[in-house]
């Protein structure tokens, strides 16, 4: 068991010894002094047992975040002035890593003297540190538990003292889920600025040709790279105009047929099945177009005298078309459900047919979950990787025709990405410039659905 386990074990068990202890002391409290307690038991033990479990979770955080910096200095300050003098940061690195594969038994080749003594100087201040964090950690809870058990008395507001601590827990939350967001847009738009300011922007959204096949090192020959970014937006818009032609009218049809055709026994056999398609891993779905969709495809446009390449857009759009029913037929489902009764009575009431209250009263009460449904399915076609490598190919073909091989935003981020590269070239900076632009794309997406939601909500609630 790892000293990290037993400082999480520690933790919990003194928590709930805590939350036993104060409900305990409550009890006895409002039993033989006979006065009524501001705030049941059961809030005193919250009260305790949440002071227990928040500072010495916090100390965990800090202490596994700062200890391998601190211990690596140590090592390195203990090591012979002979081996350190004169290293630059990337050489202190490699050195460090050496220790560390060392002292973890991944030794290539006969290490250094000195570096097997600061390996084992190094699991040395590493064990010591993890026992050392056990037991701050513990003294921690049992502060904390002293304290928390001094202020339980039938005065105390334990009520309010823990809705407080929960308020401020909820608040940090939604900063950290603020600040990471502001977080993930800064790196984009700084390593974007740095992409651009090695290749214009005119060049990125207006070049025709995608080939950043740049040396990457100055020791290797490549070509000088091109960076015009038309030919991938316009083979991601392509799979995903697709994957959207062959999902939304499924989804959608067979959404109504299950909420307004289909008895309940149809109805509760077929949606499962359907469900099931948004929980197979997207590598499987890559097999599926490789070994029996673009076969089938090749094959057909054969027997119609049409050329098809074995990788096209047509057959990574239609699988991933498949991927994504179900979450337009589920969020569909669940809107046209949720209409109220009201309406479609209204409608018969008037002599509508069903067909007529289906498209022009169910469907328009709809349209905000329909449109958040479709919104859903667009952005999963869009940011789909594995199914356009494995379908649709890697190469940048500024083409709309769907029977030719393309491929998309993310599959280039990801090829970028892979390998040998250093983040101060413009290869793997173009990375973050299609990131930033697939952003925006996918924010504007959201605004575009927002606006439509707000109008029909408006109209129909």
């Amino acid at each position: 068991m790892s000293t990290i386990t037993i400082a999480f074990l520690t933790i919990l068990g003194l928590s709930l010894s805590g939350f036993l202890l104060g409900a305990g002391r409550a009890s006895r409290l409002r039993t033989t002094s006979g006065q009524h307690l501001h705030s049941l038991p059961s809030q005193h033990a919250a009260f305790v047992a949440l002071w227990i479990v928040l500072p010495a979770l916090l100390i965990l955080i800090m202490w596994l975040l700062f200890q391998e910096s601190m211990v690596q200095r140590f090592v390195l300050a203990a090591m012979p002035d002979s081996i350190t003098a004169g290293l630059d940061q990337a050489q202190r690195d490699l050195l460090l890593s050496e220790i560390v594969n060392v002292n973890a038994g991944r030794i290539f080749q006969e290490p250094r003297p000195e570096v097997t003594e600061a390996a084992r100087h190094y699991g040395a201040l590493t064990e010591t540190a993890n026992w050392a964090l056990v037991g701050v950690v513990a003294a921690s809870c049992l502060a904390a538990l002293a304290w928390a058990w001094t202020r339980i008395n039938p005065q105390f507001r334990a009520r309010n003292g823990v809705e407080r601590i929960l308020s401020g827990l909820m608040i940090m939350c939604s900063l950290i889920a603020i600040l990471t967001t502001v977080g993930i847009v800064l790196s984009l738009l700084f390593e974007a600025f740095r992409f651009f300011q090695r290749v214009p922007l005119t060049e990125f959204f207006f070049g025709l040709r995608w080939e950043p096949q740049i040396a990457i090192r100055a020791d290797q020959t490549a070509g000088y790279g091109a960076f015009g970014a038309v030919p991938v937006f316009t083979g991601t818009l392509l799979i995903s105009a697709i994957a959207l032609a062959v999902a939304i009218p499924i989804g959608l049809f067979s959404a109504v047929y299950l909420v307004e055709y289909a008895n309940d026994r149809v109805r509760n056999i077929v949606k499962p099945i359907m469900e099931l398609l948004a929980g197979i891993p997207t590598v499987v779905y890559g097999f599926f177009a490789v070994l029996i969709v673009s076969p089938a495809v090749v094959g057909g446009g054969g027997v119609i005298g049409v050329d098809v390449a074995p990788t096209s857009a047509l057959v990574a759009g239609a699988v991933m078309g498949i991927m994504i029913i179900p979450f337009i037929s589920s969020m569909s489902d669940d809107a046209l459900t949720a209409v109220p009764r009201s309406l479609r009575d209204g409608s018969y009431a008037m002599g509508a047919t069903k067909g007529e209250t289906i498209t022009k009263v169910l469907l328009p009460a709809a349209l905000p979950g329909i449109v958040g449904g479709i919104l859903l399915a667009a952005s999963r076609a869009i940011g789909e990787t594995m199914i356009v490598v494995m379908a649709a190919g890697l190469i940048a073909n500024l083409s709309l025709n769907p029977l030719e091989g393309v491929t998309t935003v993310t599959v280039q981020i990801v090829s970028l990405l892979i390998g040998d590269t250093e983040f101060d070239n413009p290869k793997t900076l173009a990375a973050f410039a299609l990131g930033l632009v697939l952003f925006l794309i996918t924010l504007g997406l959201n605004i575009i659905a927002l606006r439509v939601v707000q109008k029909y909500r408006e109209q129909y609630d």
